[in-house]
């Protein structure tokens, strides 16, 4: 299995929770606002921390497993972890304030 496809069998889950978060929660613009600029924080942070622990060779990947495209020196696999977690949290996050504010209602 490649690293893309590894990478996109992860997103599924937090793309199918924010989407339930986001019917069910009635999420507008200003979340997912604020959820974008969190994954933008999150995905530059990983650029610049990737780069700098690939040039210190602390880790490989199997260049057979990879696409090829790079950011620097980072694959762009890399980038799917930190937008799983910018999804992911802030919707469990949501739906978690919204149980609590049925049970205390």
């Amino acid at each position: 299995m490649s690293y893309l496809a590894l990478a996109g069998l992860f997103l599924l889950l937090p793309v199918a929770v924010a989407a339930y978060a986001t019917w069910r929660c009635r999420l507008g613009w200003q979340w997912w606002a604020a959820t974008a600029l969190t994954i933008a924080a999150l995905v530059v942070l990983t650029v610049v921390f990737d780069n700098l622990m690939i040039a210190a060779d602390l880790f490989r990947y199997n260049e057979e497993l990879l696409t090829g495209w790079r950011v620097g020196l980072a694959p762009v696999e890399d980038l799917a972890w930190p937008v799983a977690a910018g999804l992911l949290l802030p919707a469990v996050s949501a739906l978690l304030s919204r149980s609590r504010r049925e049970v205390e209602a």
